[in-house]
C-alpha cells in the first residue's frame, strides 16, 4: 500500500477515444482507490470533438444526436454530474485521490476549493490573471444565474475558476469506488456555434438567448493571450500550477497495464454502450 499524501503520479496518455476516456478515468480511480498506485494528476486530449454529457442528464432532451453524427462528434456519459460539455480544443485533466485522502476526506464545496487551486496556478503561467471565485452564498450564486440550459460553461459553480467574471475552466467530480475522481476542460480555444449547434432548445429564439448568455459566461487562453498554446505547453503549466498551488510532489510516471486492462473492460462494458450513454 503506498501512503504519501502529497506524492502524486502525474500521467500523461495523450490522445483517447471518448469511450476509452472515460473508462481510464474511472479505472485508475479503481487502482488509486485499492492503493495499488499513488494519487494521480491525468492530462489527456480526444481524437475528434466529443460531447461528455453529466451523470443525470437525458440524452433526447438535450442533445441532437443526429447533429452530432452529421458533424462527426463523439457522445459520451460520465461517471460524474454537471451539463454537457464539448472536449475539443482544450486540455483536460483528472485528478484522483483515494478515501483516505485530505482531499476526499474535506467536503465536496472545499475539495473544489482546494484543487482549483492548483488550476488556477496553472492559468497564471499561462499569463493568464484567473482568480477562484466563491459562490457559496446567495448574493454570489445570483450574480453568475444563468437560462439553466444544457451546456457547462454558461456559468461557475461552488468554486470556479474565473478571468474578469468569465468562466475558463469547467470541472465535476464524484465519489465512489472509495476515492474521489475530480475531471474537467480547460479552455485553451473556444467553438460556441459547435456546441450550439448539437444541443436541443425548445425554440430558436431560445437557443439565441442562452448562446448570447454563454459568449458572456466563458472566455478561452487564446481569447485573452490572442495567442494559440499548445497541448505540450499547457500540461507544463498545470504541471507546475498543481505542485505549486497544493504543494505537491509530482513523480512523472505511466498507467500501468492493470489500468489500461480494466479501462479497455470499462469501455467495452459501460462508456462505449448504449444502455449506459442513452440511460436517461
Amino acid at each position: 500500500m503506498i501512503d504519501n499524501a502529497n506524492r502524486f503520479r502525474v500521467i500523461d496518455t495523450g490522445v483517447g477515444s471518448a469511450a476509452y476516456n472515460m473508462a481510464l478515468d474511472e479505472a485508475i480511480l479503481l487502482h488509486v482507490a485499492n492503493g495499488t498506485v499513488l494519487p494521480t494528476i491525468r492530462f489527456y486530449a480526444w481524437d475528434r470533438p466529443t460531447v461528455s454529457i453529466g451523470y443525470f442528464q437525458r440524452v433526447d432532451r438535450d442533445v441532437d444526436r443526429q447533429r452530432l453524427q452529421d458533424r462527426g462528434f463523439s457522445l459520451v456519459r460520465r461517471m460524474t454530474g454537471g451539463r454537457a460539455v464539448l472536449h475539443d480544443k482544450e486540455l483536460t485533466y483528472s485528478v484522483i485521490v483515494p478515501g483516505d485522502h485530505p482531499f476526499a476526506k474535506a467536503s465536496v464545496v472545499e475539495s473544489y476549493r482546494q484543487l482549483s487551486l492548483g488550476l488556477c496556478e496553472g492559468f497564471i503561467s499561462l499569463g493568464v490573471q484567473a482568480e477562484v471565485v466563491s459562490l457559496t452564498n446567495e448574493s454570489e450564486r445570483t450574480k453568475y444565474s444563468t437560462l439553466g440550459s444544457a451546456a457547462c460553461f454558461d456559468s461557475p459553480s461552488w468554486y470556479e475558476l474565473v478571468v474578469a467574471g468569465k468562466k475558463i475552466a469547467g470541472s465535476a467530480q464524484v465519489r465512489a469506488h472509495n476515492g474521489l475522481l475530480q475531471h474537467g476542460s480547460l479552455l485553451l480555444d473556444l467553438e460556441p456555434d459547435d456546441l450550439f449547434d448539437v444541443l436541443l432548445f425548445r425554440s430558436d429564439d431560445e437557443r439565441a438567448r442562452v448562446r448570447n448568455e454563454f459568449d458572456e459566461r466563458a472566455i478561452s487562453v487564446r481569447q485573452l493571450t490572442s495567442r494559440n498554446v499548445t497541448y505540450q505547453e499547457a500540461k507544463q503549466a498545470f504541471t507546475s500550477g498543481f505542485a505549486h498551488g497544493l504543494h505537491l510532489e509530482l513523480v512523472e510516471s505511466n498507467v500501468t497495464e492493470p489500468e489500461i486492462q480494466d479501462a479497455m473492460r470499462l469501455m467495452q462494458e459501460k462508456y462505449a454502450s448504449d444502455s449506459w450513454t442513452l440511460r436517461r
